[in-house]
């Protein structure tokens, strides 16, 4: 207990987001049992992985908002402002937690004022785009916990209309849609931030009213979504990224 703390500590204290080398040095953990601390403590949220760093996790989050400072809002928040100001839409900023995903922070332009932004809320895969976005991105085995609460709500899992086949489309484009399963007239579109082969980070979401996710459009909003989540990934991964007035974290080793 003592040194997974010290991990969480040295993490969100980082002048820059540190790497497992680092890491275990400053705690004085050997390397093998400083990653296998760090994977149960990404797995309960106080830690998030990013390329070879580590950043401070949703969990210290709610709990210290000095640490937002080092965390992945910090990083992601100058692109979802871009992306709101380019599509005119809401872009949210999402994580995985253990059957849901969580929205920890949008930007929402005047207009769409009345779309609430869901801070704080967590949300399940069958019903919006950011979810099922980071379900899609997640390895088949992984996926179970997620089909849950589809599975609890009478959702259906097989057939044409159902959450299998929109994950597996999801996967194969890279973009998840949703139209009007949460809010009638809203809708949006999701695509997953995979710094590296393994689970994504998060994911980045546009959200609108239905009726401008036409056809004719969802190209121009795709190609906009893309290049947001490359940008956040490049952040995420770059040997300098304290430097731009937030942090990235969080690898594989």
């Amino acid at each position: 207990m003592d040194k997974a703390l010290d991990l969480v500590e040295a993490v969100a204290r980082a002048p820059q987001p540190p790497r497992l080398t680092d890491l275990a040095e400053e705690v004085g953990l050997h390397r093998a049992t400083a990653y296998r601390v760090l994977l149960d403590l990404v797995r309960r949220g106080w830690v998030l992985r990013a390329g070879d760093r580590y950043l401070p996790g949703t969990a210290v989050l709610q709990l210290s908002s000095s640490a937002a400072r080092n965390s992945l809002t910090a990083i992601a928040r100058p692109v979802l402002t871009e992306l709101s100001a380019r599509t005119g839409m809401m872009a949210n900023l999402q994580v995985l937690e253990d059957d849901r995903s969580r929205v920890i922070d949008a930007v929402r332009p005047d207009r769409l004022a009345m779309i609430t932004d869901l801070i704080g809320e967590s949300l399940p895969v069958h019903r919006f785009a950011g979810p099922l976005a980071l379900v899609a991105a997640l390895a088949p085995a992984a996926r179970a916990p997620y089909l849950r609460p589809a599975e609890a709500a009478g959702h259906p899992l097989e057939g044409p209309d159902g959450l299998l086949a929109d994950i597996e489309r999801a996967r194969r484009t890279g973009f998840a849609v949703e139209h009007g399963r949460n809010e009638q007239p809203v809708a949006s579109l999701g695509r997953a931030v995979s710094p590296t082969s393994g689970a994504p980070v998060c994911a980045l979401t546009v959200v609108g009213l239905d009726a401008e996710f036409t056809p004719s459009r969802l190209p121009e909003l795709r190609e906009h979504l893309r290049e947001a989540t490359g940008t956040l990934q490049r952040l995420l991964t770059a040997p300098g990224a304290s430097a731009i007035s937030s942090d990235p974290a969080n690898g594989p080793v």
